[in-house]
């Protein structure tokens, strides 16, 4: 049994100490209701050892990186989760939210910054990678900020690359219920939440969406426009998938 790296216990210890009050609330004030947990993996089936994931949601709250760990259940091989983020810098300008986004809060919680600007999945995402290989799950929210009108919006490039490369499947989420909640909405139980996990998408999958080999992408420095299309057309099927698991939840 492979023992657990020393930088999830931060994320272990927050998340099960938060568990029992946010799913009890989620439950009572959302009536929460969860599907699909019969879809997450148990082994890799090459190499027969725990396979982790990444969670890929749509983002129509503040609420919703509570809802993956809230979701599954409080001994799940699951947790603890890692997220990818967005840099320190991204929230100086965001009031009180500067308090807690990007710092050592977030850190604690499990996430992990993506670097800007670079041009280089590869680099951009190293720590993401390193974790995924170090075989945590993640939780990503590629559409990079709330929705502004309730819809999944055009998704970045980076999960599909964190997929393709690491060789970890993809577990498309989709969270209804969350969209401009207020805190009188959900404790005047006018929400109603739901999660529901898909089947898994492998990296096979994903090519096969755009019919392209392995030979036609380029891991690092890639700093073409293509292959910034080919990754992001690939991400906008995982975010195609999630559209779907949010229609049958209506």
């Amino acid at each position: 049994m492979a023992l657990m790296k020393w930088y999830s216990f931060s994320p272990l210890i927050l998340q099960k100490l938060i568990w029992v009050p946010t799913r009890f609330s989620l439950w009572f004030f959302g009536r929460l209701e969860v599907k699909g947990l019969e879809n997450l993996p148990n082994t890799n089936s090459i190499t027969g050892a725990k396979q982790n994931v990444i969670f890929v949601c749509n983002h129509a709250s503040e609420l919703d990186p509570f809802f993956v760990p809230a979701s599954l259940p409080f001994f799940s091989r699951f947790s603890p989760m890692f997220y990818a983020t967005r840099e320190k810098e991204f929230y100086d300008t965001s009031g009180w939210r500067q308090v807690f986004y990007g710092g050592m809060f977030f850190r604690a919680w499990g996430g992990y910054p993506a670097f800007v600007g670079l041009r280089d999945y590869e680099k951009s995402l190293s720590q993401h990678v390193s974790l995924l290989k170090d075989g945590v799950n993640m939780c990503v929210f590629p559409e990079g900020h709330i929705t502004p009108d309730g819809s999944i919006q055009p998704a970045k490039g980076g999960v599909s690359f964190l997929s393709i490369y690491t060789g970890v499947p993809i577990i498309p989420v989709a969270i209804s219920g969350t969209y401009q909640i207020s805190p009188y909405r959900f404790f005047a139980r006018k929400n109603r939440l739901k999660t529901v996990f898909g089947k898994p998408i492998y990296p096979e999958e994903l090519k096969a969406s755009i019919n392209i080999s392995e030979s036609t992408i380029s891991i690092g420095g890639n700093d073409s426009l293509v292959d910034f299309s080919i990754y992001k057309t690939m991400s906008d099927y995982v975010m195609k998938k999630v559209g779907e698991l949010t229609k049958l939840q209506a």
